[in-house]
C-alpha cells in the first residue's frame, strides 16, 4: 500500500509548481500607482537592462505571455512564405503547439528525427539538397530546444557547430528556452555562454517554468533581425497592456542569478529522484538526466498504480516509459517520500 497521501506534490511539470517568493514581491512592488502601458514604463526598462546584462549590449528583448508566442513570434522575424524550419521531431514547436507555427505562420516544419531529443550538424545538412531547388519549401531556420523535450543539453560547442553550420549555409540558429536556465545551472556556464558567445540569433525565453507567474520573452541576438519584431509580437496577440507585471517578474529571475538557484535546485532534485530508483530491478532509464526531469521505463502496473497517488505523464506508453519534472520548489522530502512509494510499488510488483 502507498504511504504518501494522495498527490502530495505533481512531478508531471514544473508549470505544476507556484510562483517563487520573490517574483510574486517584485509583481507587488510593481503594483505602485499608473504606469505608462505597452512597455513604456520603468519596470520594463529595467527588464529591458538586465537581459542585456546576460546577453550582451545589443540583445533586445520582448516580453509576452507565453512560450508558444514568443516561438511563433520569433520565428515570424525570419521565415519568408515559402519557407521551411528544420526541428527535431520531439520539438515543441512540433508536438505540443497545436500547429501554430503551421498556422499563424504559414510554414513547413520538416522534423528530423532523434534519439536524445538532440540533432546535429549531419542531420541538418541532409536536408539542404533542396536548397534553390523551386518545388521544395527553402529551409530557413534550425530551431532546437534547450533543454531538449527529452531532458538533455547541448553542450556550448555542439551549439556553435550547429551555429556556424547553418550560418555558413544561410540559415538561422532558433532556440526554444523553456528550459534554458536548467540547461546553464547543469552545464555550469552563463546564459550567454550557451547562446550570444556560440551564435544563436533568436530564441524564447522561459521564466513560467523556473519560478514566475506567467513570464516568458523573446530575446533577438541579431539587431538586423530586430525591426519588425514590435508588429509581430501585436499581431501574435502577445503585447501586455500592463506590461509592468510581466517584466517585473523576468527582472526578479535575472536578479543576484535567482534564476540559476532555482533551475539548479530542480535539477538537484532529478538527479536525487533517479538516484533513488537507479537499483530497482525492472526499471532503466531512457535519457541520461541532465536537467530537472527523469525519464524513466516502469513495469506497467507500477505506473497505473503511483498514479493513483501522483501527477506524472506516461511519454512512451509502448515501452512503458514515464516523465517524471521537478521544480524549484520541489523539496528533498517530496523527492524521498516518491521514491519510497516507487521502490514500494515496483518491488511489489517484480516480486510477485
Amino acid at each position: 500500500m502507498l504511504t504518501s497521501t494522495p498527490f502530495p506534490k505533481s512531478f508531471a511539470s514544473d508549470n505544476h509548481a507556484g510562483v517563487h517568493p520573490a517574483v510574486l514581491t517584485a509583481i507587488l512592488e510593481a503594483n505602485t500607482g499608473d504606469a505608462p502601458a505597452y512597455g513604456g514604463d520603468a519596470w520594463t526598462t529595467a527588464m529591458e537592462d538586465a537581459f542585456r546584462a546576460e546577453f550582451g549590449a545589443h540583445a533586445t528583448v520582448y516580453p509576452m505571455f507565453n512560450g508558444t508566442g514568443a516561438n511563433v513570434v520569433g520565428l515570424g522575424l525570419v521565415l519568408r512564405a515559402y519557407d521551411a524550419v528544420l526541428c527535431p521531431a520531439t520539438a515543441h514547436i512540433h508536438t505540443n503547439e497545436c500547429g501554430a507555427a503551421e498556422r499563424v505562420l504559414g510554414a513547413k516544419l520538416i522534423t528530423l528525427p532523434t534519439d536524445d531529443g538532440k540533432i546535429s550538424v549531419d542531420d541538418v545538412r541532409g536536408q539542404l539538397s533542396v536548397l534553390g531547388n523551386e518545388h521544395h519549401s527553402q529551409p530557413r531556420v534550425v530551431s532546437i530546444s534547450q533543454v531538449t523535450e527529452c531532458g538533455t543539453c547541448y553542450t556550448a560547442d555542439e551549439l556553435a557547430e550547429l551555429a556556424d553550420f547553418a550560418h555558413a549555409h544561410g540559415l538561422f540558429l532558433h532556440m526554444d528556452g523553456a528550459r534554458l536556465a536548467n540547461a546553464a545551472a547543469e552545464l555550469g556556464c552563463s546564459l550567454r555562454s550557451l547562446t550570444t558567445d556560440v551564435g544563436v540569433d533568436l530564441l524564447s525565453f522561459g521564466g513560467t517554468k523556473n519560478g514566475a507567474m506567467g513570464a516568458e520573452a523573446l530575446v533577438i541576438l541579431r539587431p538586423e533581425l530586430d525591426s519588425p519584431a514590435l508588429f509581430l509580437r501585436k499581431q501574435g496577440m502577445q503585447l501586455a497592456s500592463k506590461m509592468r507585471f510581466v517584466s517585473a517578474q523576468l527582472t526578479a529571475l535575472l536578479t543576484d542569478d535567482l534564476w540559476r538557484e532555482n533551475a539548479a535546485h530542480a535539477n538537484a532534485m532529478a538527479h536525487r529522484l533517479a538516484d533513488g530508483i537507479a537499483d530497482l530491478p525492472g526499471v532503466s532509464l531512457r535519457y541520461p538526466v541532465q536537467s530537472n526531469a527523469v525519464f524513466p521505463a516502469l513495469p506497467e502496473k507500477a505506473i497505473a498504480e503511483l498514479q493513483q497517488r501522483y501527477l506524472f505523464h506516461v511519454w512512451d506508453a509502448a515501452e512503458n516509459v514515464v516523465r517524471w519534472v521537478t521544480a524549484f520548489d520541489t523539496t528533498p522530502e517530496h523527492v524521498d517520500a516518491f521514491v519510497a512509494d516507487i521502490r514500494l510499488v515496483v518491488q511489489e510488483i517484480v516480486g510477485s
